[in-house]
């Protein structure tokens, strides 16, 4: 899934920085057509912080990068937060991992440019190495959940608007829109607060 960016933003430079998770955004799940073939994954985004590396307004350099949640064997994601943590997840880890466990959490970006030069890409995470600090983190964390039980309508509206059109495509994003216009279930069996029938 490619992000559309303008011309003007300011790319974040590449090589090797420090950085901090800032942001983990749920897609929900979205449809790619490659070589002809349709597939349905679910997709996140997560967002991190350069905070040694300052753009044209004094402030943090940031940059963002899509990958499937999974965390099965050979997947992007699983890669990435094996490097980050230098160890590999037991089974029962696996089992137990939250993703929002890595916002606010330090590590190494290796960001390089796309093949046109007008886009920096994330190619590799991984820890810091030892002995290395990252910086506090500048401004506030972000997290947007798709799941019914983190769903909150507020975060999702101060999400920009090419966000909001690539969740709102999604089925995870439909259905809590049907459950909250169907409103809450009635309870037959639950008594009027008077106590009278």
């Amino acid at each position: 899934m490619k992000a559309k960016k303008s011309a003007m933003v300011e790319q974040a430079p590449p090589g090797t920085h420090v950085a901090r998770c800032i942001k983990i955004i749920d897609l929900g799940t979205q449809e790619s057509v490659y070589q002809g073939k349709t597939t349905h994954r679910r997709q996140i985004l997560l967002g991190w912080q350069l905070p040694l590396e300052l753009n044209a307004e004094g402030k943090p350099h940031t940059i963002g990068g899509f990958r499937t949640l999974s965390l099965n064997d050979g997947a992007t994601l699983l890669r990435d937060l094996v490097a980050w943590r230098r160890r590999a997840f037991t089974k029962e880890e696996l089992e137990g991992f939250e993703m929002r466990k890595v916002l606010d959490a330090p590590c190494q970006l290796i960001i390089t440019s796309n093949k046109d030069g007008d886009r920096s890409v994330v190619t590799g995470v991984a820890g810091l190495a030892y002995g290395q600090t990252c910086p506090p983190r500048v401004g506030d964390l972000l997290y947007f959940s798709l799941d019914r039980e983190e769903y909150d309508p507020a975060v999702f509206d101060s999400l920009n608007d090419g966000l909001k059109k690539i969740i709102e495509k999604s089925p995870e994003w439909q259905e809590l829109q049907r459950e909250q216009d169907a409103g809450p279930e009635i309870d037959e069996m639950t008594e009027p607060p008077d106590g009278h029938g």
